[in-house]
C-alpha cells in the first residue's frame, strides 16, 4: 500500500485509499484493518481499547484523544461492508479512483469515508486543548445485525469510559439525522405431515399454514398503511412489514413436511415490534395451528428472532441536535427507515444523533461513490464539533 505523504498527517483521502484496500465484507476477518489502524495511533501516541467478538476475529477500536475518562462527544463508524459479488464493478472495489470529484470503492459512502475524516483529522484534535474527551469508536459486523456496537457497549461498561454523546457518521448528506426505525426479522417455520401427493388427505401440507400466515402478514402491512400510527419525517411514515423469502417443498409428488418464510417489522418509534411478533404468533395459534394439530400433534409452528435492533429518536429541542444542525447550516433534522448502530448507543443511555457524508442511495451499490466536497464538509465538521463541544 501506498505510504502517506506525511506520516503524521494523512489527508482523508489518502486515509480513505488505505482503508478500502482491506476487504472487510462482513463475512471477512477485519484484524488487517485493524492492525493498520493501532499502528497509525501508536504512531501518534492515542491510547485505545481493542475489544472483540467470541471468535477473536473480529475488533472494535474505542480510541480517546484529549482527556481519558468518560464524558465528551464519541464519533462513530463501521469499517465492514457488504459483498460486491454479483454486481457490475466497473473497476477493482477495492482500489480508490477519483472520478468527475467522486471517490469510488466498496465502502466509500458507507461508511470508511466518515471513518477516514475522523482518522486524518486526529492530529488537530491532538493539537486542540480538549477539556473533555473526544472518542472515536471503530466497529465491525453493523451491515449483518451491529454485533461490534453491541461488543462495544459492553466494554464501555467494563473501562467506565462511555460518552456524554455521540455522532454515527452513515451517509446523510452532511444533514442532520434525529430518527431511525428499528427492525425485527423474523423466521417463521411450519412443520406438516409429509405423505403421497395422490392422497393429501392423509397429509399435512406445510405451504399451505405458511401460505395462511403470509396473508395476515400482507393484511397487516395494509392496515399500518392505513391506520398507522403516522410519524411525520419517516418515509413511508408508518411502520412497514415485508416478506423477503419463501421456501418449502421438494419434489411435486410429495406432500412438503417443512415450509418457511422470513420477515421483518420495520416499526416507528411508538410501534413495539416485539408486540406484533406477539399478534402474529396468537393469531397463528388461533386460527391456523388448530387444524394441523388436529392431524398429527406433532405438527405446528415454530419461531426465530434472526435480528432485533433498536429504533433511534433524539428529541429534536436536544443540544446536540440544535449544535450539528447549526455547524451543518441545517434548517431542520430529518428521520430515515434504514436502521445504524445509533439505537443501541442510544439504548445505552448516549444521546445519539446521525450525520455523515454521502447519500444512502449510493451505498450498498457496484460503483459505490462519495463525493470529495461530501468528505470536505465533513473534515471541516469534525473539527468544528469538537471546537463547540470540548475545548475549553
Amino acid at each position: 500500500m501506498t505510504a502517506f505523504a506525511n506520516p503524521n498527517r494523512p489527508t482523508t483521502t489518502e486515509m480513505l485509499a488505505r482503508l478500502v484496500a482491506f476487504d472487510t465484507t462482513s463475512r471477512n476477518s477485519n484484524l488487517p484493518l485493524i492492525a493498520f489502524v493501532r499502528s497509525y495511533l501508536d504512531g501518534l501516541g492515542v491510547p485505545y481499547r481493542v475489544s472483540t467478538d467470541a471468535s477473536g476475529q473480529k475488533a472494535n477500536i474505542h480510541a480517546i484523544v484529549g482527556p481519558v475518562g468518560a464524558g465528551g462527544l464519541a464519533l462513530s463508524g463501521h469499517v465492514d461492508t457488504v459483498p460486491v459479488e454479483g454486481q457490475a464493478w466497473t473497476a477493482d472495489p477495492f482500489a480508490l479512483r477519483e472520478q468527475n470529484g467522486n471517490l469510488y470503492a466498496r465502502g466509500s459512502c458507507d461508511m470508511k469515508g466518515f471513518v477516514a475524516s475522523c482518522l486524518a483529522a486526529v492530529p488537530d484534535f491532538q493539537a486542540r486543548d480538549l477539556a473533555r474527551p473526544l472518542h472515536l469508536f471503530i466497529s465491525y459486523d453493523e451491515e449483518v445485525g451491529c454485533g461490534g456496537a453491541r461488543r462495544l457497549i459492553q466494554d464501555l461498561s467494563d473501562s467506565g469510559l462511555k460518552p456524554a454523546l455521540c455522532l454515527v457518521g452513515e451517509p446523510s448528506g452532511m444533514k442532520p439525522i434525529l430518527a431511525h426505525k428499528g427492525k425485527l426479522n423474523l423466521r417463521v417455520k411450519a412443520k406438516g405431515m409429509p405423505g403421497h401427493s395422490s392422497e393429501p388427505a392423509k397429509a399435512v401440507n406445510a405451504i399451505y399454514p405458511i401460505a395462511a400466515t403470509i396473508g395476515y402478514v400482507e393484511a397487516e402491512a395494509r392496515r399500518f398503511a392505513v391506520e398507522g400510527p403516522f410519524e411525520d419525517g419517516f418515509d413511508p411514515p408508518y411502520t412497514t412489514i415485508h416478506v423477503g423469502t419463501v421456501e418449502g417443498g421438494s419434489i411435486l409428488n410429495i406432500v412438503p413436511e417443512y415450509a418457511e418464510f422470513v420477515m421483518e417489522w420495520r416499526p416507528v418509534p411508538s410501534v413495539d415490534p416485539l408486540r406484533e411478533m406477539e399478534r402474529l404468533q396468537a393469531y397463528v395459534a388461533t386460527h391456523i395451528e388448530p387444524a394441523m394439530k388436529a392431524a398429527n400433534p406433532a405438527c405446528g409452528f415454530s419461531y426465530e428472532i434472526e435480528l432485533e435492533m433498536p429504533g433511534m429518536a433524539l428529541p429534536a429541542d436536544h443540544d446536540l441536535t440544535a449544535v450539528v444542525k447549526q455547524l451543518t447550516g441545517a434548517n431542520s433534522a430529518g428521520k430515515v427507515a434504514y436502521g445504524t448502530e445509533g439505537g443501541f448507543y442510544q439504548n445505552a443511555g448516549i444521546p445519539t444523533i446521525i450525520c455523515g457524508p454521502g447519500h444512502i442511495a449510493q451505498a450498498h451499490q457496484p460503483d459505490e461513490f462519495v463525493a470529495r466536497s461530501q468528505l470536505d464538509e465533513c473534515d471541516a465538521f469534525v473539527r468544528r464539533l469538537a471546537d463547540r463541544l470540548l475545548v475549553g
